[in-house]
């Protein structure tokens, strides 16, 4: 959900605007606005790479075996945890043995729609995964890459032997169900996650702005009500960014177990 332009988004396109507006051209493609050829959601998916990028840079040199850090201790969470809530741990419950060899790929969408989720509590940036391009491509990479690695498994013709069922004469109807149902999880990841983050993101600025107008009311009547008013109305909004952190947290929660579920059913192998 775009509220405003940010700064970073203002930045990116002085910097970057003219040569991006020169490839569209001459990709045959029509720009907008020339203006802001960047458009939030896309600077706002740069600022979460690079947020990731100078973190990983900086935590890298700090790792350590015999005595982790307190931040290696949280980002390990993300791994592993007594609940069993962990990229790997899901991956083993779901796929199994041979699941960790997938950590890499399912942990840098995790990681991505997390950070992209947990954005728009600054209020200097606005959540990329809000708009629902971004969920979108999120579904794309996750339904390729589990698809490719179902191929990989069990072979072209092995792996689409998993959509007829085990009945032969109960395939010519399955296939295509199966295949429509498989297609589908594009959908449901996209809507899933940009519904919810749209959602949350909404229900914070109304309820802001519901206080904005009363606030400014007060003051130009009785100055020391409307400060009493706006630290109460100050609380208000704080506790629907932790309901946006909860949100955000069990998105990219739903954004792990799924893929994880999708990669243990594409390379199961047939007995």
């Amino acid at each position: 959900m775009e509220h405003h332009i940010t700064w970073f988004t203002a930045l990116l396109n002085k910097l970057l605007g003219p040569f991006v507006v020169r490839a569209l051209h001459a990709a045959g493609m029509h720009v907008h606005d020339e203006h802001q050829p960047i458009p939030e959601f896309v600077a706002m998916s740069v600022m979460v790479v690079l947020v990731c990028l100078v973190f990983v840079l900086w935590l890298k040199p700090r790792l350590s075996v015999d005595k982790p850090g307190a931040t290696q201790q949280v980002m390990e969470i993300l791994i592993t945890n007594p609940t069993n809530f962990g990229i790997r741990d899901l991956l083993d419950q779901n796929v199994g043995h041979h699941g960790r060899k997938f950590l890499a790929a399912v942990g840098s969408v995790t990681v991505f729609v997390l950070v992209g989720n947990l954005l728009g509590v600054l209020p200097v940036f606005t959540s990329p995964t809000g708009h629902p391009s971004v969920p979108l491509a999120c579904a794309l990479v996750t339904f390729i890459y589990f698809n490719y690695q179902g191929m990989r498994a069990n072979g072209v013709i092995g792996y689409l032997k998993h959509f007829a069922g085990p009945s032969v004469f109960m395939a010519p109807l399955l296939f295509p169900v199966e295949i429509i149902s498989t297609t589908a999880r594009i959908l449901s990841l996209t809507v899933r996650l940009w519904a919810n983050m749209f959602s949350s993101e909404l229900v914070y600025f109304t309820i802001l702005g519901l206080f904005v107008g009363p606030v400014n009311s007060f003051w130009h009547k009785t100055p020391a009500a409307s400060v009493a008013f706006g630290i109460f109305a100050a609380t208000i909004p704080a506790a629907f960014v932790a309901l946006h952190v909860f949100v955000a947290v069990v998105q990219a929660l739903v954004f792990t177990i799924l893929p994880t579920v999708y990669l243990g059913q594409a390379t199961a192998h047939e007995h």
